[in-house]
Formats: C-alpha cells, structure tokens, sequence
C-alpha cells in the first residue's frame, strides 16, 4: 500500500488527497474496461431521462404506479451520475486524486440513494401487492397523496441512516495511507485507511445495510410470495364459481 512520506504520523483528513486505484490488477485493462461502463452509463441517462420526461408531460401515467417508477428512475439516474464519470475518469484519463470532501460527498450521495432505491423497490412491490390482492381497494388505499408520502420517508429514512457515515469518517484519525483500491467511493474504503479502530464504523454499517436493505429484500420477497399465493388460487375460485 503506497504512503506519501510527506504526511505526518497522524493526518488530519481534510488534508488529504486521495488516490483511487481502480481495479487492482487489472489496470492494463482499464481502458477497455471503460467501454462498457459507458456505453451502459449512457444508455441509462438516456433511458431514465426519457423516462421521466414522458412520465411527467403525459398526463394518463398521473397514477401512483407511475409515480414509484418516476422516483425508482430518477435514483437510478443520481445513482450512476454520482459514480459513473469518476469511474471513467480513472480508466480513461487516469485521474485518481481525490480531495477529502470530494471523497465524503460521493461516498455519501452512492449511499444515500441506494438505500432510498431499495425502499423505492419495497413500494412498487408493495404496490403491486395492493393492486393483485386488492384490486378493488387499489385506488382508495394508494392515492397520489400516500405514494408522495412513501417517497418522502424513503429519501428521510435514506438520510437518517447515511448521514451518521459522514461524522463515523470526520472522527477518525488517519496515518498518511492514502491509495484505496476501488475505483468509487464507499464507507469502508476509507475507514480502513484510518489508524483508530473502526469497529464502531464496521458495526454501524452492517446493522444499517441489515434494517434498511436487507429488510428491504425480505419485505419485498414476502410481498411477491403472496402475490404468488393469490395468482395461484384464482384457478380455483374460478373452478368453484362454475360448479
């Protein structure tokens, strides 16, 4: 791991440039690595714009599905802007300096929007559960103003999480190591650098991606399991209409 001897023993991080390395071992790569990183980074800008676009100016998709797939598409599009250019950056122009608050800033915004992104996921699972199992509550239990709601607790309960990993990284003192091979910025990546122990960042993180992700996906799985249960008995209610 490179150290910059000109760094005293104990840095204080707002001093310090970053260097991101990429993928390590492969850096002869990186420039061919690049090419589908942006043909897919571009496909979704442009995917998701016309997306929202045609979400909002087409006033027939005003409707609380739609508007989950608005939020999902627009975190989608913070989501690949917030890593996507640094990342091609590296490959391409080999430009792997990072300024400290330039790291925080992106390692709090990949954060933040991944877990709203999951719950937004949570919400249109659980819309289509209201709409398959419910289908005649469907519009007086998901109005445009719940779904409004749902997204304004996804982005608070997104904030209240992540905003902690901004202080859990200010507190930390660090020794001079400076090189982080990844070629995005996330939690650990920096932690690791740091010379106190990280047990408290270690453990707030897991316990995070647990209650919000993690919960996430066995909300979600639930959700269609019993959208399955009810597709699969509509044979039968059917069958027992006729006889």
């Amino acid at each position: 791991m490179k150290v910059d001897s000109s760094f005293h023993n104990h840095t204080g991080p707002q001093d310090v440039w970053y260097v991101l390395f990429g993928i390590p071992g492969l850096e002869h790569l990186h420039a061919w690595i690049a090419i589908p990183i942006c043909s897919m980074y571009i496909v979704a800008v442009i995917g998701n714009v016309l997306l929202i676009f045609l979400i909002v100016t087409e006033r027939s998709l005003h409707e609380p599905m739609y508007f989950s797939l608005f939020m999902l598409a627009l975190a989608d599009l913070l989501l690949s802007t917030a890593t996507a250019p640094k990342m091609l950056a590296i490959f391409w122009f080999h430009s792997k300096s990072i300024s400290f608050g330039s790291f925080v800033s992106q390692m709090f915004f990949f954060h933040f929007i991944f877990v709203a992104e999951s719950a937004i996921l949570l919400a249109m699972a659980f819309d289509r559960y209201v709409a398959i199992c419910y289908p005649l509550r469907y519009g007086s239990i998901l109005t445009s103003s719940v779904i409004g709601k749902i997204g304004t607790a996804a982005v608070l309960r997104s904030f209240f999480i992540c905003g902690p990993f901004i202080f859990l990284v200010h507190r930390l003192l660090y020794c001079g190591r400076n090189v982080i091979p990844h070629s995005y910025c996330e939690h650990m990546g920096i932690a690791r650098l740091a010379c106190d122990s990280i047990t408290v960042n270690i453990i707030y993180g897991l316990t995070m991606a647990l209650l919000s992700t993690g919960l996430d996906i066995m909300l979600i799985i639930i959700s269609y399991t019993m959208i399955l249960h009810t597709v699969f008995q509509i044979p039968s209610r059917c069958k027992e209409k006729r006889d």
